[in-house]
């Protein structure tokens, strides 16, 4: 079943010591000349597999940037980004279409629902433009609607939906294609306290499936408790990284103070 690729079961340990993404040396620059923007200086930092990785930071820190370049939205202007084994600098064109189509999903404020379609055409979105024959990519849509806990919505279009369940409907068309690296851009920053919580309660169960990494780029502050790992940014540098759990509850406090 699609349920137990998305989230995990009892016999399928965490393994957290595995390096999912490497960067190493990632500078980006925009533009050229005297008009020349450095928005990443460096960075080095990694992501690991069967963790949920929050990526924070004041806005025009470099955060977008560097999941733009993790998920291969962008090149780096310098540096090498390893994702799962492969080096980013051997999959160009065609190959990294295929490579981000296969492997990437992503998850963003504003849902990017398409009015028109139900709840289940959105989700099978991904498979159909993979060449998935219609009624196979529904059925997989609809397995995946019901590992979001939303099966009874399964017909509806996103007019009728509150905005938690289009964030979840969001997060299952990101999953449906079983990426290995789950890119969330401001997953609640739209959403109240409950809605937000149970969306990060989702992430978070998504997050420890062996073999997945997850990364969050969050400003909400309600979130922090539920990342394994915070990485903060500042001025397009790695300036902390908090990773184990007196960290980050000090960490949260600190920020929330």
């Amino acid at each position: 079943m699609v349920s137990q690729v998305l989230l995990p079961t009892d016999n399928e340990p965490r393994t957290t010591d595995d390096v999912a993404i490497s960067c190493t040396g990632v500078i980006k620059d925009f533009g050229e000349g005297d008009a020349k923007v450095r928005a990443l200086y460096g960075i080095d930092v990694d992501i690991h597999a069967s963790e949920l990785t929050l990526l924070i930071g004041p806005s025009g820190c470099g955060k977008t940037t560097l999941i733009s370049i993790i998920a291969g939205l962008l090149n780096p202007t310098e540096g090498e980004i390893n994702l799962f084994g492969t080096p980013q600098s051997e999959l160009r064109g065609r190959k990294l279409v295929q490579f981000r189509a296969e492997n990437v999903g992503f998850v963003f404020q504003q849902y990017n629902l398409l009015p028109a379609l139900t709840a289940t055409e959105n989700v099978a979105v991904p498979l159909l433009i993979q060449g998935w024959k219609r009624p196979a990519a529904l059925k997989v849509a609809r397995e995946t609607l019901v590992a979001v806990d939303l099966e009874q919505r399964a017909d509806q279009f996103p007019s009728q939906l509150s905005g938690g369940q289009q964030q979840r409907v969001a997060i299952a068309r990101a999953l449906v294609h079983q990426p290995r690296l789950l890119v969330c851009d401001e997953p609640t920053a739209a959403l109240d306290g409950k809605s937000g919580r149970t969306v990060m309660e989702l992430i978070k169960k998504v997050a420890v499936q062996p073999g997945r990494a997850v990364i969050v780029v969050t400003h909400d502050q309600r979130v922090f408790d539920y990342g394994d790992r915070i990485i903060e940014m500042a001025d397009g540098r790695v300036v902390r990284v908090a990773s184990d759990a007196a960290e980050i509850a000090h960490f949260a406090e600190k920020v929330s103070a």
